[in-house]
């Protein structure tokens, strides 16, 4: 009597675990085989990191396709006139000056515009 209990117990346990998930949601879903069962949805993550990084590739994408396609002094010589310019454009030559990815992405893609 008391395994009959325990199991009972159990199962009653994983039941109201199952109901607090798809108190958030849930997806029906039929098999190949033609049972349809209903699934709790995923939890979505805190931060999308798979977009941060995407967004930081193009940024430095970009830099080494401007940097290639003008070439270095003309770069550096807009680098120099922003540098010289109001605080925000200064901010903007920190962040836009060469750095060794954009000169190896740069040296990667200019045999490429040429």
């Amino acid at each position: 009597m008391t395994v009959d209990h325990a199991q009972f117990t159990k199962r009653l346990e994983l039941l109201g675990r199952k109901h607090r998930k798809m108190e958030q949601g849930y997806v029906t879903r039929v098999g190949r085989d033609g049972l349809m069962t209903v699934l709790p949805k995923r939890a979505r993550r805190g931060f999308p990191f798979k977009g941060l990084f995407l967004i930081v590739l193009v940024y430095f994408v970009f830099k080494a396709f401007t940097l290639a396609a003008i070439g270095p002094v003309t770069y550096n010589e807009r680098l120099s006139r922003l540098q010289n310019g109001p605080s925000l454009a200064q901010f903007g030559a920190k962040l836009v000056a060469i750095d060794p990815l954009t000169e190896a992405l740069a040296g990667t893609v200019g045999p490429i515009l040429r």
